[in-house]
């Protein structure tokens, strides 16, 4: 109870203090200002807790803890404020995906991200996907964007096509496989909202996400890729191969792609640590899925990912 009347205390002690970094005041949602609130009575408790068993005066605690948890609710709403505020492009090269490429498009419109546009690069389909998503085309989505190539030209082809034609202020990139989640586009882009990063990678290989257990020596292969490309770019990075790459969008759209398949990867990488931009590495879940589920990354375009690392860290910018 007196931990209680304590953060009362607190509060009206520092109320204005509070109530101003909350953002109420400038009409921001009041969900998001009782969401916000509740964490951080929450963390209140967590640090009269840690005062308490450290041998601090109770009182004393609570008053100091009240502006942490200011700063802390500041720094909440100018992340949620960037994340209103920047516009996210989604890339997403499309070939043969019939099966999933309605569920994916969905799935991103469903991403926490206030303002989204899709750019779906169609390239070259010939399994269904073209005349659906021809009939989505014709839905006339504001938010969705679709492009059709010609021919089959590859994944870096299709991103190419695709970046050029972004319009947000950050471009991700996702697969229509639905191996990754657009529920972590958050996740992905929030160094960049916060001003740290120009670029960020979303490694399978770090934290405690859901990761599916399939081929061994795919990991060893993709190991041993990163290992190389680190060697080159003297980043340290976990997943130089990953799908879930963000971009400044200024920042891609200077870079030239040359790679029409796979090796946009090792590339891209080459090319942004010649860029000397500032380069973040976040864990991410990673749904893999088998060739009989419809992979088509295959062992020569580990041959050509040597290739591409050798060429394009060797070769002037």
């Amino acid at each position: 109870m007196s931990q209680a009347w304590n953060g009362v205390m607190g509060y009206i002690i520092y109320g204005k203090w509070v109530f101003r970094a909350s953002g109420l005041r400038e009409g921001r949602p009041l969900l998001r200002y009782s969401l916000t609130q509740v964490l951080l009575w929450f963390l209140n408790w967590s640090i009269i807790s840690i005062g308490v068993s450290a041998g601090i005066n109770r009182n004393l605690t609570a008053l100091l803890g009240v502006p942490i948890l200011a700063v802390i609710s500041y720094a909440i709403q100018k992340i949620l404020d960037l994340l209103a505020k920047m516009k996210l492009s989604v890339i997403v090269p499309c070939y043969n995906e019939v099966e999933t490429i309605e569920t994916l498009i969905a799935a991103v419109r469903k991403a926490p991200i206030n303002e989204l546009e899709l750019v779906v690069v169609d390239d070259g389909s010939t399994d269904g996907s073209r005349d659906l998503l021809r009939i989505l085309d014709q839905s006339n989505h504001s938010d969705l964007r679709i492009i059709f190539h010609d021919r089959n030209q590859g994944k870096g082809a299709a991103l190419r096509t695709g970046f050029l034609a972004a319009t947000g202020d950050i471009c991700i990139v996702q697969d229509a496989d639905l191996e990754y989640d657009p529920q972590e586009f958050p996740i992905v882009i929030g160094p960049i909202l916060e001003g740290k990063a120009d670029v960020v990678f979303g490694s399978r290989f770090q934290g405690g996400r859901p990761h599916r257990v399939v081929y061994f020596w795919h990991r060893m292969g993709n190991a041993f890729l990163t290992l190389l490309s680190n060697m080159f770019t003297d980043l340290n990075l976990s997943d130089m191969e990953t799908c879930y790459k963000a971009f400044r969008r200024e920042v891609i759209q200077k870079i030239q792609i040359r790679e029409n398949r796979f090796g946009f990867e090792p590339e891209v990488t080459a090319k942004v640590a010649k860029m000397n931009l500032r380069i973040y590495e976040v864990g991410i879940s990673y749904y893999g899925r088998t060739y009989g589920e419809g992979k088509k990354i295959g062992w020569r375009d580990g041959f050509r990912a040597i290739y591409c690392i050798l060429k394009y860290n060797l070769m002037p910018r």
